[in-house]
């Protein structure tokens, strides 16, 4: 059994409402005051951490690597191109950005993608998080699991024994860090019928010990249905990309929700957790008590009775409401006499039957 833990501000367990992840990313497109506002955003809307992505285009990818996203809503075919585009904050910038969630009391995070971005964003946020084409750099993790916070780990284009690797990995080196497992698509954007969410279960049972979630890529739905289901089967971490001008073309933006979205999602949360409580056995809850009264049947006179007349099937009937002797004591009276004249459609007692 997985016992409640903190992950940053709010506890997190398997009965626990989500911790939400609003993934800002690069959507800030260089600029601290829209990096603000996105935190302002973020938390109007309900995110438990507002998180970036931390990078250098030299370290992280060679000059010829190819694109992986939609060229149709981001026309740049280079990874390098685009990630040089949007790698201009540094230490300074996430140290004003760290204090301004402090101050709007939503946790800061960011995605390191080298060993530098993990010393110094140590100190900033209270977890690390590790992307999924990272889940086998083994050197990034190593470096991660140093400094002995949480670690959440998205899986996206891996296979099981990948996974189980870096998760056995993770052990090895620090067994006491505790590990978040995401379910996650790596494909941008990630369309419904290949959102697999039935993955959130399977990983449950192959991971017991560890707490899993959902880094989502699908377009967000009307009814935020994609985040809910996955918080039905089971993810107590949800990530997805958040922006202020969704569905926009360029960087993240076109497969982000926005604040109105994340309301909704945070209102349904809200609503399950009304209509789902975790109840041992079955009571009568407070409000049936009124309708157990009233809507159930006692035993009542079909037609008038006679002092020492026989109860039968043809002078008694079930009928509602329930305030005299059950119909489930019916044939302890069949055979006995009235012991005195009852009246048509009377509820019978104990006291009007000869013993």
């Amino acid at each position: 059994m997985i016992k409640d833990f903190k992950l940053g501000k709010k506890k997190i367990g398997l009965n626990t409402k989500p911790y939400f992840i609003a993934e800002v990313g690069v959507n800030h497109e260089n600029k601290i005051s829209r990096a603000k506002k996105l935190i302002e955003l973020a938390k109007e809307g309900g995110a438990d951490g507002v998180k970036f992505q931390t990078y250098k285009a030299e370290k992280i990818a060679c000059k010829k690597s190819p694109y992986y996203w939609d060229i149709k809503e981001i026309p740049v075919k280079s990874q390098f191109k685009l990630f040089k585009k949007f790698d201009k904050f540094g230490s300074k910038e996430y140290e004003i950005l760290k204090k301004y969630c402090d101050e709007l009391k939503i946790d800061f995070l960011s995605t390191p993608f080298d060993l530098d971005a993990v010393d110094y964003l140590n100190d900033l946020v209270p977890f690390f998080k590790v992307a999924s084409a990272d889940l086998t750099n083994f050197p990034l993790i190593k470096k991660i699991c140093s400094k002995n916070k949480p670690i959440v780990l998205s899986t996206g284009a891996s296979n099981l024994n990948e996974i189980k690797n870096s998760v056995k990995y993770i052990n090895k080196v620090n067994p006491k860090i505790r590990l978040i497992i995401l379910h996650c698509i790596l494909s941008y954007p990630t369309n419904y019928e290949f959102a697999h969410l039935e993955t959130i279960k399977n990983l449950s049972k192959q991971f017991p010990k560890n707490i899993i979630g959902l880094s989502d890529h699908s377009f967000p739905d009307n009814n935020m249905i994609v985040l809910t289901t996955a918080y039905m089967l089971g993810a107590r971490v949800i990530e997805k990309h958040f922006s202020d001008v969704k569905g926009t073309r360029g960087n993240d933006h076109f497969h982000s929700l926005d604040k109105t979205d994340l309301i909704k999602f945070k209102n349904n949360i809200e609503l399950i957790s009304k209509i789902i409580k975790n109840q041992k056995g079955r009571p009568i809850f407070k409000c049936e008590k009124t309708s157990r009264k009233n809507a159930r049947r006692s035993i009542v006179t079909l037609g008038n009775i006679k002092k020492d007349e026989i109860f039968t099937e043809k002078n008694l009937i079930m009928k509602r409401p329930g305030f005299g002797i059950s119909p489930i004591k019916i044939k302890k009276i069949y055979g006995k006499k009235a012991k005195k004249d009852l009246s048509d459609d009377y509820i019978i007692r104990w006291s009007d039957i000869k013993k």
